[in-house]
């Protein structure tokens, strides 16, 4: 899917400079807010949170490679205790952005549109992939008594009486010589 290249956009930059020359380069060090809607409902990016942008964009021949780094905060829910989870991550960056009339058959390929690159794509994915499948707020998160609800984090020696079955229920009071229960 094709999305038309906003230039007010942070995450979208001016290649001009580069015209179709392979060895032109520039190096980009800047803070960016995070665009909307990147993750999912467990955990995610915070819009408009900083990233850090730590990019070398290179002329290539065909097109424009972009390499490099970005840093992210990291907000969401644990799975197992459901507390708030507070992360950081760095994600890995690369793309090749083919320049007009380049290969036209490949339709997935990164365009360069209008002398702009955009980078929200390729960042949103990046970060994407490495959004942990179950976050957890430790490796060792005891989780939620699954009786009460209780954090067994802040009680670790948190317990309950072992249930009586059902079908016995009806003779619980005879050891006690109470015969009318």
């Amino acid at each position: 899917m094709t999305r038309s290249i906003d230039p007010r956009s942070p995450l979208v930059f001016d290649i001009h400079e580069f015209g179709h020359r392979a060895g032109s380069v520039k190096e980009i060090a800047q803070g960016v807010p995070a665009p909307e809607g990147i993750g999912n409902d467990v955990i995610s990016v915070p819009a408009s949170s900083p990233v850090e942008l730590e990019l070398t964009l290179e002329g290539v021949g065909d097109g424009v490679l972009a390499n490099g780094t970005a840093g992210v905060r990291l907000r969401g829910e644990c799975a197992r205790c459901l507390t708030e989870i507070e992360a950081s991550a760095e994600v890995d960056l690369q793309e090749l952005f083919l320049f007009p009339g380049v290969d036209p058959d490949d339709h997935e390929a990164s365009r360069v549109e209008g002398e702009m690159i955009d980078l929200e794509p390729l960042l949103r994915d990046a970060v994407v992939l490495e959004l942990p499948f179950i976050p957890v707020c430790r490796e060792d998160c005891s989780g939620l008594c699954p009786v009460c609800g209780a954090n067994l984090n802040d009680d670790p020696d948190h317990g309950h009486e072992e249930p009586v079955d059902p079908r016995w229920a009806s003779l619980a009071g005879w050891a006690d010589g109470d015969q009318n229960a």
